[in-house]
């Protein structure tokens, strides 16, 4: 488990490294790129509950996502993490600037005195965030372990989808018996289903 582990962090520190060389018009047109193959992805344009995330540190930057679905009139739903438990919450967001606060990672979040909650049943299509991808669907994400929490209580029909350069799509990701899996992963080049 522990080489595991190792691995994990030498591919995340891979992948940022690689980011990071890469000239930002680069990372903005792939992003773009990326963005345009989700907002003609058939399940997303089927979807009125969509769950989407607050883009960290070598993630797909998703502020411009976040408008567009707004703009669409998706129902835009983001979670709330609750450090200690791990517990997940999910707020509808009515107004993208008014509705979102620092949270205590540093992080943009909803706010609870603002948003109401969504329960997990209602989620159309969940675009889950990550380092580094698999094209079975593998996902290794910062290491905290939320959305491998999430996931399983996702209904079965929703479509899980995992957004990412596709220099972040690698050979194989290592996976340890609680790592969950994605079923959908759209880069700047394809889309790929899980096999």
């Amino acid at each position: 488990m522990e080489e595991v582990q190792k691995t994990k962090a030498d591919i995340r520190t891979e992948i940022a490294n690689m980011i990071d060389g890469l000239p930002q018009e680069t990372v903005q047109e792939k992003t773009k790129e990326i963005e345009n193959r989700l907002f003609e992805f058939a399940n997303f344009l089927e979807s009125k509950i969509a769950l989407l995330y607050i883009s960290t540190n070598c993630e797909v930057e998703s502020e411009n996502i976040l408008q567009r679905a707004y703009d669409r009139n998706k129902i835009v739903v983001l979670p709330i993490i609750d450090a200690e438990s791990s517990d997940f919450n999910l707020y509808k967001i009515d107004d993208i600037i008014k509705d979102l606060k620092t949270g205590a990672a540093g992080i943009l979040q909803p706010d609870p005195q603002r948003c109401r909650i969504v329960p997990l049943e209602c989620i159309d299509i969940a675009i889950i965030p990550g380092i580094a991808f698999d094209e079975k669907g593998g996902r290794i994400g910062p290491g905290n372990g939320y959305y491998d929490r999430l996931i399983p209580k996702l209904p079965i029909t929703t479509r899980k989808v995992a957004l990412a350069l596709d220099a972040q799509v690698i050979a194989q990701v290592p996976t340890e018996s609680h790592d969950k899996h994605v079923d959908i992963i759209i880069t700047e080049k394809r889309i790929i289903y899980k096999i």
